[in-house]
C-alpha cells in the first residue's frame, strides 16, 4: 500500500486491520503503509485516546467483542481456522460487488477481513455481528434485514427477513453451515436454514465457509444440494471420497492453511 495515504484514511485502514486481527504491530503497519514507525506510533496514540483501540507494547489490540454469549463463545473457538478461512475469501470477490452474508461465527471473521481488504461493497446481511464488523470501512454500504432476533446466531429470521432478502440480486452469497456432506450443507437452526436457502436462490454464486471438522456429517435440516454451491472455503483438505463428491458437483475448493 502506498505511503501517500492521508492521515484519516491511514487510521481508518489501521482500524479495519485491527478488526480483522486480534492485534497489530507498529513495525508491520509501518511497512504496509510505507511510513516511519513514529508516524504509526502517533496514529495509534491518537486512536487510543479516542477509545478505538488499546495500546500494547510495540502495537495495539482491539476492544472486546460485544456479542451475545452463545455466539461469542463460538466466535472465540477455532480462531486460527476461522481466521485462515476468512483470509482466503477476499480473493474470490472484487471491489464493488454486492454480497449477501448470513449469521454465524465464521461469517463474522469473513466480514472483518472483507472490511480490511475490499471497498465499495454493498452487503445485505441478517447478522448484527457481520454488520458491525463491516461498519469500520466507510466505503462499504451495509443493509441489515428486518426480522425476529435469534440470540443463538446473533441475527434475524422469519417471514419478514425472507421477503426482504428476495428484493435483492447479489453477485455472491456467503453462508456458513453446521455440517456439510455429499448431500450438501445442513444446519441445526431452521430459521437460519431458510435464510441460507433464499440467499442461495437470489445470488449468482454461492460461497460456503466451513472448517474441516464439519465435513461428512449431517445436521438436523438440509439446506441445499451440493451442486448449488460454487465454492467451499475451508481450512483442511476433504477426504478422497468427499473431494470426489465436491468435484462431481462442480464445487471449487479453496483450502487455506491455518
Amino acid at each position: 500500500m502506498a505511503g501517500t495515504l492521508r492521515k484519516r484514511d491511514r487510521q481508518q485502514a489501521i482500524l479495519a486491520e485491527l478488526h480483522a486481527s486480534p492485534s497489530i504491530r507498529i513495525s508491520e503497519l509501518a511497512h504496509r503503509f510505507d511510513v516511519v514507525t513514529e508516524t504509526i506510533r502517533r496514529d495509534l496514540d491518537e486512536l487510543s485516546e479516542q477509545g478505538l483501540l488499546s495500546r500494547t507494547y510495540g502495537g495495539a489490540a482491539g476492544p472486546p467483542l460485544d456479542l451475545e454469549p452463545s455466539l461469542d463463545d463460538r466466535y472465540r473457538t477455532k480462531v486460527d481456522q476461522r481466521s485462515a478461512i476468512a483470509r482466503a475469501v477476499p480473493g474470490l470477490l472484487r471491489n464493488g460487488d454486492t454480497i449477501m452474508i448470513d449469521a454465524g461465527a465464521t461469517t463474522i471473521y469473513v466480514a472483518r477481513r472483507l472490511a480490511a481488504e475490499l471497498k465499495n461493497l454493498t452487503v445485505i446481511t441478517t447478522s448484527f455481528g457481520v454488520a458491525s464488523a463491516l461498519a469500520v470501512n466507510p466505503s462499504i454500504r451495509v443493509i441489515v434485514c428486518p426480522g425476529e432476533f435469534d440470540m443463538g446466531d446473533g441475527g434475524v429470521g422469519g417471514p419478514d427477513t425472507l421477503a426482504y432478502l428476495r428484493k435483492f440480486n447479489p453477485t455472491y452469497a456467503i453462508i456458513g453451515a453446521s455440517r456439510v456432506d455429499a448431500n450438501g450443507p445442513s444446519d441445526e437452526n431452521s430459521m437460519s436454514a431458510w435464510n441460507k436457502r433464499v440467499m442461495i436462490e437470489r445470488a449468482e454464486a454461492v460461497i460456503l465457509v466451513a472448517d474441516h471438522s464439519k465435513f461428512e456429517q449431517a445436521a438436523l435440516e438440509h439446506v441445499c444440494a451440493l451442486d448449488e454451491l460454487d465454492y467451499l472455503v475451508t481450512d483442511g483438505s476433504p477426504s478422497t471420497q468427499f473431494a470426489a463428491a465436491l468435484k462431481k458437483a462442480g464445487v471449487g475448493v479453496k483450502v487455506a492453511e491455518a
